[in-house]
This record gives structure tokens, sequence and C-alpha cells, in this order.
């Protein structure tokens, strides 16, 4: 363990007087950036940054005025240097890190803006390459970022736009101070970020280099941002959240927030529905993830009916999915029970002010299918967790019929061809 030093306590309150930016996403940087400027902070750039800030008319100093060395291997090499990275480590509360830094002409660097190169969209591109993801893992910035959480007792670290209304305001409310609470929930995000940044090269490259017979990496792991709270778990005493990013796949449209049983209810509904995404008009009704009731016909309202008449009692408080935009004839059917949660692709005119007038009912658009989920199916064993790829959608009869053996004498009929289909 290595030894620390017995110091003072750091302030509360740590002035910015000086901010070096280096970002990819430019997403409000400027607009930042000038509420910075007119808190006499100092501005230090890199590169395409740099520019940015200059064309917008705001007084930058080159991150080569520090370091007294251009950037150099097409800016793969700029800011790993003594002079910044001793000016983000050094402790203000050590007499000896600052005579290092008076001595070396090195000045206190207090707030560091970066973001990271695009990783994880470069390798989802169809047919990337070796030299295409290489040249898209970033050096400089998770050292920076990393330096700067490091000594957040004294440095702030922003590592995404969403960071910045909140650094601003408080510097502009603060005497253009940051506190220490502030500086801690930074450095927090910081090492969150470069954990999955980490992780997500490394996954590319286990992916890469897997041996042929075994599809499953050696390690597996799961980093997902804090979606949502959720009031409580399965069971009232059992605290929750959801993790991920569920908005890519449905949005909720009216009622009470989603619980925790809903979601997995919701998560069942949809990927039941998938499987008929190009049928005939399907509606199913599902009950604590069970489909109790399933059918395809010419239109919604009739295939409603005839999934209901499977069970006539499950169905109270239950979710319906369908596959098609919701007609106000089957919305009208749908009503005739309580109804807990309605999913579907669009709704027709009429029908969500219709579905609305019931305040409990939550109403779902789904906005993409789960057969665009690419990441596995992950479930907990005792001890660990059991992880599989994803179970491909089944694909449309007339495609699939020619794997089908039949092994019996009797051949089956048509119909009995795809009841087989439906029921499969």
């Amino acid at each position: 363990m290595i030894s620390v030093k017995n110091l003072p306590t750091p302030e509360d309150k740590q002035p910015v007087r000086r901010a070096l930016l280096s970002v990819f996403d430019k997403t409000g940087l400027v607009d930042f950036a000038r509420r910075l400027h007119a808190l006499n902070v100092t501005l230090i750039s890199t590169g395409g940054t740099a520019r940015s800030l200059r064309e917008a008319g705001l007084p930058v100093t080159d991150v080569s005025e520090l370091t007294h060395f251009p950037e150099i291997l097409d800016g793969r090499v700029k800011t790993l240097h003594p002079n910044v990275h001793g000016g983000l480590l050094a402790r203000r509360n050590d007499s000896e890190d600052m005579a290092a830094l008076s001595e070396h002409g090195i000045e206190p660097i207090d707030l560091v803006v970066v973001n990271l190169y695009p990783f994880s969209k470069a390798v989802s591109q169809e047919g990337v390459t070796d030299a295409v993801a290489i040249e898209n893992i970033d050096m400089g910035g998770p050292a920076m970022i990393r330096a700067a959480a490091k000594n957040f007792f004294f440095v702030a670290v922003a590592t995404s736009p969403d960071d910045y209304d909140e650094i601003a305001t408080e510097l502009e409310a603060s005497d253009g101070t940051l506190s220490m609470a502030t500086r801690r929930q930074l450095a927090h995000r910081a090492f969150e970020r470069t954990a999955r940044y980490d992780r997500a090269v490394a996954d590319y490259f286990a992916r890469a280099t897997q041996e042929s017979g075994d599809r499953m990496p050696e390690t597996f792991s799961i980093h997902l941002p804090k979606a949502q709270s959720l009031r409580y778990g399965e069971n009232p005493h059992q605290a929750a959240a959801l993790y991920g990013d569920p908005d890519r796949f449905f949005e909720q449209l009216h009622g009470k927030e989603l619980s925790f049983n809903n979601l997995i209810d919701l998560s069942a509904a949809l990927q039941l529905i998938d499987e008929f995404a190009d049928a005939d008009p399907t509606v199913a009704i599902l009950k604590h993830t069970n489909p109790c009731g399933a059918a395809s016909s010419k239109t919604l309202e009739d295939a409603y009916r005839a999934a209901f008449a499977t069970d006539t009692q499950s169905p109270f408080g239950g979710i319906i999915v369908v596959n098609r935009a919701l007609d106000l004839a089957t919305a009208h059917a749908i009503d005739e029970i309580f109804t807990e949660i309605v999913i579907a692709p669009d709704f027709e005119d009429g029908v969500l002010e219709f579905l609305k007038q019931k305040k409990n009912r939550r109403i779902i658009r789904q906005r993409q299918q789960t057969r665009a989920d690419k990441n596995p199916d992950v479930r907990y064993a005792l001890g660990g967790l059991l992880v599989q790829e994803r179970d491909p959608v089944i694909p449309p009869f007339e495609q699939g019929r020619s794997n089908w053996k039949v092994v019996t004498e009797r051949q089956p009929t048509e119909q009995e061809w795809h009841d087989l289909d439906f029921a499969w």
C-alpha cells in the first residue's frame, strides 16, 4: 500500500482559473466556454476544439504553448506531457508538489473538459476492421480524465455536455469556485465513463480473438447507466431501478409510472409480438409474462376477440399487445374489461384520446422491434449469471417450412402446418 502524506485538509471551495478543453463531441462547447471566459477562466485547448473556440471569437492558448512541443503523429501525442499532467496532478496543499511546479515552470490546471473518441459507435459499423478500431481508441483523453478525477480534491472534470450547465451555474453563483461535493461527483462520473470505455475496447478484442469453438467470451460484464428509479421491486420492500436504454424500444404515452413487474411483462409482450411482425393482424394477451390468448386474423378486432375467447378470466388486469396500428374498433373491444397496459407500434386517429379516458391504463408505443437488441439474454443464477445468445426470430412460415421434418406417417394438412407454425 502506498503511504499517504500528512497534508492539510483541502479547502471545500476550489477556484477555477485555468481550464483545458479537448473534446470530440462539441455539443454545447462554445456556450460553456463563453461562460468560463466571462468568469476570467483561461482557456487551453487542442486541435479542432481550439479551432472551434477561435472561430467563436474566444481567446485560446494552444496546448503546444504549454508543452513547448508540437502535436505529432496525426494528433496521437499532444497532451501526454509533464506540463499538462503535472498541472493536473499537483496537490495544492503539498508544498513539495507546488515547489516542483514552480521549478519547472508548470501552472496548475483546475478544470478538464474532455469527451472521448466514439469507439463503440465506430466498431458497431458493418465490416469494421482492426485498423479502424485502433484509430478510435482514445489515449490522451482517458489519461487526462483519470488524472483530473484522481486529484478531485483540487481539480474538476467534465466528461459530457450534460455536465456543462451544472458546472457553469455553480461557478457563477460561487465566485468562480466549485465545491468538494461537486468535484467528487464529477470524478465519480469520470471514472464510470472511462470504465465503460475500457470495457468496450476489451469487449471488441474479446470478440475478435474468441476461439472458433466457443462463441461466448471468457469474461462477461454489464455496465449500464440508470434509466430510472422504480418505486419498488417485485415486492414493496425491495429497492429497484431500471438500467440501460429502454427508450430505444418503447415510450410511455399515458398512465402511472411502470413498475418492476410491468417492465418484465412489457418485455415479454414485445418479444412475443415481434415473432408476428410479418404476419396478419395479431393480438396477444399476457398475464405475468405468460400468454393467456393469442390470435391472428384479417382484422385486429377479430384477432383480439379470438385471443380473448381463449381465456375470458385471465385477461382482466393484463397486457394487450398488437402488431399493427391500433384502430378504434379494437380499442373499444379492449375497453370492455380493465386492461393494465396496451402496447402498439402506432395508434390511429382518436384511439389515444379514447384510451386515455382511463387514467390508470398505461399506454405504450413500441419504437422498434426487439430483434434490434443485440445484447445477450442474461439471467441470474445462484453465484453468478447465465448468459446466452438471443433466440433468433422465427422466419416466416414459407421460408422456414423446408427445415421442418415430419416424423409420422401422416403428413399435416395445410391448416395444420399453419397452426403448427403459429404455435411454434
